[in-house]
């Protein structure tokens, strides 16, 4: 997180770390790569990206752990993720009052205030200070003002409020079994994976883990949600989920796409397609989707790795 920023145009902006130009990519293309047709490559191709950042930049020996939700969904706050212990991701944050938080933004479900929401005190990114954002803050509380431009430098700490009330409901071993068995298509897959309707207060297990951090800064803010170093837990988990969809019928799902190129289909845009370039900016090569939807090199593409 010391290293400095690879993009060319990040003086007098927010990104000035190495950390900060994977948040940037995030930020810059999300209106792009949520709800649509390449979310689930676009992420995974990033995830990937990141690991062999940590690789060939900073030494890292091991590979990209990733969250295993359903472990301790009834109790993440005394995991091994979020215990605190230098093994940890962290602990959660200190207390801080606040009222529940309107996650989904349909007023349906809004997260009950936990016994954290302030600064993380505890674990190896205790201290840390994020750079980027809020874009669209959740949790709501008079310090969590977005920023006025997309970049713009707002030193803060991490904050969590970790939520056994949404973990316990939406990220069990019953709700990911149900996301991969009871969708047959790859459309109803991304779209209950990701919460398919909000309007009814469902969170589904793509944003049941990232709401697991209470919707606190940056955790809970859709733009800058990498900010928390959590997030890339959470979406090798999501990777890992939509691999084992695509294991139950490699012939048809390894290559399975749909949806469009603008989140939830607005402003109407045109179907995805596997010649769709994923954009990894200073990070690493751009890559079509056709050959990042295969783990194992299936499609022609870099990716070699396995889920357990």
């Amino acid at each position: 997180m010391s290293k400095p920023a690879r993009f060319l145009d990040a003086e007098g902006t927010g990104i000035k770390t190495r950390y900060d130009d994977f948040v940037a990519i995030h930020m810059n293309q999300t209106l792009t790569v949520h709800g649509t047709a390449n979310f689930l490559s676009w992420h995974r191709y990033l995830v990937w990206t990141y690991e062999n950042a940590l690789r060939d930049e900073c030494g890292y020996p091991g590979y990209q752990p990733y969250w295993n939700w359903a472990k301790y969904a009834l109790d993440p706050i005394n995991s091994p993720l979020f215990d605190g212990s230098s093994t940890s991701m962290s602990g959660n944050g200190a207390y801080e009052a606040h009222n529940c938080t309107d996650a989904l933004g349909t007023g349906v479900n809004c997260i009950p205030p936990g016994i954290g929401g302030g600064c993380v005190e505890s674990g190896p990114f205790a201290g840390i200070t994020i750079n980027l954002g809020p874009v669209a803050p959740t949790l709501a509380e008079p310090e969590e003002i977005a920023v006025t431009n997309m970049f713009d430098w707002n030193p803060r700490c991490l904050k969590r409020d970790i939520s056994p009330w949404v973990s316990s409901q939406w990220t069990t071993d019953q709700n990911i079994t149900d996301v991969i068995n009871q969708n047959l298509n790859i459309v109803d897959f991304q779209y209950n994976l990701q919460g398919g309707d909000f309007s009814t207060g469902d969170y589904g297990v793509h944003a049941g883990g990232h709401y697991t951090l209470g919707g606190a800064d940056p955790g809970g803010d859709i733009f800058v949600s990498p900010g928390d170093p959590v997030f890339w837990l959470h979406h090798a988990a999501i990777d890992r989920t939509w691999w084992i969809w695509q294991n139950q019928d490699p012939v048809t799902r390894t290559s399975a796409l749909g949806g469009t190129i603008t989140m939830y289909n607005s402003p109407a845009s045109r179907n995805g397609t596997l010649e769709d370039i994923l954009d990894m900016g200073v990070n690493g090569p751009s890559s079509a989707i056709g050959p990042v939807m295969s783990t194992i090199g299936l499609t022609g593409g870099p990716l070699c790795y396995i889920y357990v």
